[in-house]
């Protein structure tokens, strides 16, 4: 691996993927949508590279010489349009590897998401060999499924692609499940779902960097990977560490599971019918991803591609203290 593309440069993931390959020495463009993209980008040793997962012609250009794509760029959301979704995360991902193949880059390496699993029964130890359901619970779970079967279908001797499935992404910097927790504690608007004391499986960052970089370099084609920091966590115990490193106490007030479901399923049919801009409270994909257990069985990837995380739960949440 001596040259790639990396979309999704600028957010968490990104970043974090960015300065492990400039650390390696492999040099790094960057696709960037906007003049703050770029800076990032930039500042971390990449060559931002102007544009949008819709610059097809642009994309095709900036990936010949590479022999890597690191796909990152999604929309992770609980709620929005379909379109904003289905545009970014499926037609993104289209156009990525049409742009790819037409490059002639060997290894698409894309980053999934346990989500593409909810909506069928709780997620238990499940491995790499779980079934999709039939009616994802809500358009992010859908598309990153949608997204995931076009790479899978695209590997060939010419292209192999891989796709990654981490849980809960956290670490230093983090603006996506911390930051929608934060948000929530210091609206008020904070409650345990039945307590909290269920498990969760995560996977800090780092080890998600590893993951990508082992199935770029080893990966079997048209392989799918799950990956985790390890042994499951309750949840509870995880949430308030994080809120905790922010300075933030997340309280007690707790709502049973069952109650916040009907409330939850109350909301999102009246925002969707009223077209109400703004974001239901809870939503029924939001309780999926985190209001019930979900654990994972990353085995497959220890055992075919030798994994082992780079960052504890324990040493990353002490980090997190430190940096604070």
């Amino acid at each position: 691996m001596k040259n790639v593309f990396v979309t999704g440069g600028s957010g968490f993931l990104g970043r974090n993927l960015i300065a492990e390959l400039v650390r390696r020495n492999v040099a790094v463009r960057a696709l960037s949508r906007s003049e703050e993209a770029s800076a990032k980008v930039q500042s971390l040793g990449a060559e931002p590279v102007p544009g949008d997962l819709g610059s097809y012609k642009a994309i095709v250009e900036s990936v010949k010489g590479c022999d890597t794509v690191f796909h990152l760029a999604a929309k992770v959301d609980d709620w929005g349009p379909y379109d904003e979704f289905y545009k970014t995360n499926v037609e993104g991902t289209e156009n990525m590897l049409a742009a790819a193949k037409a490059a002639g880059v060997g290894t698409f390496a894309h980053a999934s998401t346990d989500a593409v699993l909810a909506g069928g029964r709780p997620i238990v130890k499940a491995d790499e060999t779980w079934p999709k359901p039939r009616r994802p619970l809500g358009y992010y779970p859908l598309t990153k499924g949608m997204a995931e079967d076009r790479v899978l279908a695209a590997n060939s001797p010419l292209l192999r692609t891989v796709v990654i499935r981490p849980r809960l992404v956290w670490g230093p910097g983090d603006t996506s499940v911390l930051g929608k927790m934060e948000s929530s504690v210091r609206s008020g608007m904070w409650m345990w779902l039945s307590g909290g004391r269920y498990l969760t499986s995560t996977c800090h960052v780092f080890n998600v960097c590893a993951a990508l970089l082992l199935a770029a370099e080893k990966g079997f084609g048209g392989g799918i990977y799950f990956v985790t920091d390890g042994e499951p966590i309750e949840f509870r115990h995880f949430a308030t560490a994080l809120l905790q490193s922010r300075g933030l106490n997340p309280g007690r007030k707790s709502i049973p599971l069952p109650l916040a479901k009907i409330a939850a399923r109350f909301m999102e049919t009246t925002w969707r019918l009223l077209r109400v801009s703004c974001r239901p409270p809870v939503t029924p994909c939001g309780l999926a991803l985190i209001g019930v257990e979900t654990t994972l069985n990353d085995s497959k990837i220890r055992r075919e591609l030798g994994y082992e995380p780079v960052m504890t739960i324990q040493d990353g949440l002490k980090n997190l203290f430190t940096a604070a």
